[in-house]
């Protein structure tokens, strides 16, 4: 078994890692370490970008970034966390201009302009921010490296298929759009007009171009690194293993996974420990024998449980140090 810090060496050329699991297992502690890891002792530019709904990186540095765009808080080191409401109104915005601005009106009719605000209803329309985000942030190529700190097994399946929609969504309007550019041609023609360009179509294509890139780019194990993150109990392993199922059918393989939240065993041989701690302690024994036979291959690190909340950027260097450690799983 390889830990972290072996897998980074080996696997040089990872532009992007994403750390997914359930909701309150370490996925934004894990994240954070990562990107402290890469940024301080690889000295790679790196972008750490949270896709959770809840402000979890300003919990864990202790500072606000909650749509306050891209923040470098150590040299190489840069952090953001978006406001994807505020990024569905833009967009809802920038398509009543579009339309203005393309049928030459004043305003928007109720009707339409009702329907574009509904859509902010839809809960897809949340993945749909985000994941434009992720894919703007990593076109732009302004960092080495990208981690992503995924929302709960939920929010981040559909927020991966969501590159498949709005990939298929965007083919169904090209191909509208085309049909409508032939007619125009037609037209301009009949009345001896030159034909312009069209400004829409580039768009559309601007847009699927820059889907298909960022899809083939995570889905892509040379360039890109998934991780899960659980801990010892029995439902996290359930969802883990059903988290792996969904996301292999999306084309993406696991390539490792930490262990969190893990209580010392050697405080079974103290004195005086009290009978809650120890049966807690002999459970997580338990259920780690069961990780390492269900998920064995693919370990790269045990956490152990912390004195204090893993916060602020001491806290995270020493949650990077001890993440790093090739022998972290084994000695649990």
């Amino acid at each position: 078994m390889k830990g972290l810090l072996q897998f980074l060496k080996e696997r040089s050329g990872i532009e992007i890692f994403i750390f997914a699991g359930k909701g309150g297992l370490g996925k934004t502690t894990c994240s954070s370490a990562v990107a402290y890891h890469l940024a301080t002792v690889e000295k790679l530019r790196t972008l750490l970008f949270s896709t959770d709904p809840q402000a979890s990186l300003s919990d864990i540095f202790e500072r606000d970034f909650y749509g306050k765009g891209v923040t470098e808080i150590l040299p190489n080191l840069s952090v953001v966390e978006i406001d994807a409401d505020r990024r569905v109104a833009d967009y809802q915005e920038e398509i009543k201009r579009k339309i203005k601005q393309m049928y030459g009106l004043d305003e928007i009719p109720a009707e339409i302009d009702e329907y574009i605000d509904s859509t902010s209803a839809e809960p897809a329309m949340y993945e749909s921010a985000t994941y434009d985000a992720m894919a703007e942030l990593v076109a732009k190529r302004d960092f080495e490296r990208y981690i992503f700190d995924m929302p709960p097994f939920g929010h981040g399946v559909r927020m991966v298929a969501m590159a498949e929609i709005l990939s298929k969504w965007v083919d169904k309007i090209t191909e509208a759009r085309e049909k409508v550019r032939e007619y125009e041609e037609v037209a301009a023609t009949l009345k001896g007009e030159a034909v312009g360009q069209d400004e829409v179509m580039n768009e559309l294509l601007d847009i699927r171009n820059k889907i298909r890139t960022f899809t083939d780019l995570i889905t892509d194990s040379k360039r890109t690194a998934f991780f899960m993150v659980l801990i010892p109990e029995q439902m996290a392993i359930l969802d883990t293993e059903r988290a792996l199922t969904m996301f292999e059918d999306l084309g993406i393989k696991m390539s490792g996974l930490v262990v969190n939240q893990v209580y010392p065993p050697e405080l079974l041989q103290r004195a005086g420990l009290s009978d809650f701690l120890k049966s807690r302690i002999e459970m997580q024994q338990r259920y780690l024998g069961t990780i390492k036979q269900k998920f064995g291959p693919h370990l790269m690190g045990l956490l152990q449980m912390y004195p204090r909340e893993p916060k602020g950027l001491t806290m995270i260097a020493n949650v990077a140090a001890d993440l790093m450690r090739s022998d972290s799983f084994l000695t649990a």
